[in-house]
């Protein structure tokens, strides 16, 4: 595969000097940017390779792992979706997008932990709670949901998309109820839900004084105005979206794999990088998918990149119902018995193939392509102590 013509990183460093005195940014944002413009280049290091075949020698610098970067997200995305290969079942599955309202925008940038935090509860109980309605399913789920903060111009967009198996287990643990083939939960009931849950939450959390407001926002602080602010959001509909089930538990997977790795812009998207502008393109789904090509200044374009670093730490890919974590060995056992299947590659034979096990390691030689590249000499990061986007 062609690599891509031009990296977000590039963006940075063309603009770095101006970037540095004129952009406000938190510590974790400059690290963002610390991280990307350093990835695969001698700051960080790396290893001199031969080819164990034809003597071919490269370097090979590391990678910065940051979550952030698009060129780090291949190997942990193709990770992922080998460890979740097991947690498959054999039923149809449903796509669910729970998105906040843009009125809540600024409020959340301020507050990222907590109204990002609160978006993954408020969707997660709307989902077990209509899913445990007799009304509706009538049944216990599971579920993986992943938070998008942005779109495709990157304007700020928090979302969470859930997928969810086509049904779960009933409320005595005794039989697997399906759902529907082509419908899984009425959007509109979860929408109301989801608004109700959600801004029940955000009042309980501004009675703790777990919010913030500065700048435009600090009027907030006053209960009155926070109320006359809220007020509007009960009356309008909260955007929630279902798609119709995938084709098959190997689909799901893939399309689920490269949503939980996605960054906010990946390098394949960019089509100029200037000095002073950047091109790159994007989709309008409000005119049916139509593309087109957005220019912004490298200024804009970084402001509206660093909206969506994460906080420090924030898990960005949750596991619900009997897919949690602390239980979801056992209960995907008893989803499989229920449902008469097994777990995905296991078979009735006891033989096993590991292909790879006498490969030798490391990659093939990109000029004999026989042999494979060998790590030689480590090289140490070309200078200690901060780059150029490291700030107190």
């Amino acid at each position: 595969m062609r690599p891509p013509r031009h990296e977000v990183a590039e963006v940075f460093r063309t603009c770095q000097d101006e970037l540095s005195t004129l952009h406000r940014a938190s510590s974790a944002e400059w690290r963002v940017l610390s991280d990307l413009t350093a990835c695969r280049t001698a700051v960080l290091g790396g290893h001199r390779l031969r080819c164990d075949a034809c003597g071919h020698h490269e370097i090979s610098y590391n990678s910065c792992r940051n979550r952030h970067c698009p060129k780090c997200q291949a190997s942990k995305q193709a990770a992922w979706h080998e460890a979740q290969c097991a947690h498959l079942l054999e039923v149809p599955y449903f796509h669910i997008v729970f998105t906040l309202p843009q009125e809540l925008g600024p409020v959340a940038l301020q507050n990222k932990r907590t109204l990002y935090g609160l978006l993954f509860r408020a969707a997660s109980e709307t989902l077990t709670t209509i899913a445990g309605d007799p009304k509706h399913l009538g049944a216990r789920i599971g579920f993986t949901a992943v938070l998008h903060t942005w779109g495709q111009t990157l304007v700020h967009h928090p979302h969470v998309h859930c997928v969810v198996p086509g049904g779960g287990l009933s409320p005595d643990g005794d039989r697997w109820i399906p759902a529907r083939a082509q419908f899984f939960l009425p959007v509109r009931v979860l929408s109301r839900l989801f608004r109700k849950k959600y801004l029940a939450y955000l009042r309980q959390a501004y009675q703790k004084g777990a919010l913030v407001f500065g700048g435009p926002l600090q009027e907030l602080r006053d209960p009155h105005a926070w109320e006359a602010f809220l007020g509007p959001l009960s009356g309008v509909e909260w955007v929630v979206y279902a798609k119709p089930p995938f084709g098959s538990p190997e689909q799901v997977l893939k399309y689920l794999a490269r949503y939980t790795h996605r960054v906010a812009i990946s390098n394949a998207r960019l089509v100029s990088v200037t000095s002073d502008h950047v091109s790159f393109r994007y989709k309008d789904y409000r005119k049916g998918s139509a593309k087109g090509v957005m220019r912004l200044t490298t200024a804009e374009f970084t402001r509206r990149f660093l909206l969506h670093v994460l906080p420090c730490a924030f898990v960005r890919i949750r596991h619900f119902g009997f897919l949690s974590n602390r239980s979801r060995k056992e209960k995907l056992a008893l989803c499989r018995t229920l449902l008469g299947s097994t777990a995905p590659g296991q078979t009735d034979s006891a033989e096993s193939e590991s292909p790879a096990a006498d490969e030798p390691p490391g990659d093939r030689c990109p000029v004999c392509q026989d042999g494979h590249m060998i790590v030689v000499t480590p090289l140490p990061p070309a200078r200690a102590g901060p780059t150029g986007f490291d700030h107190d």
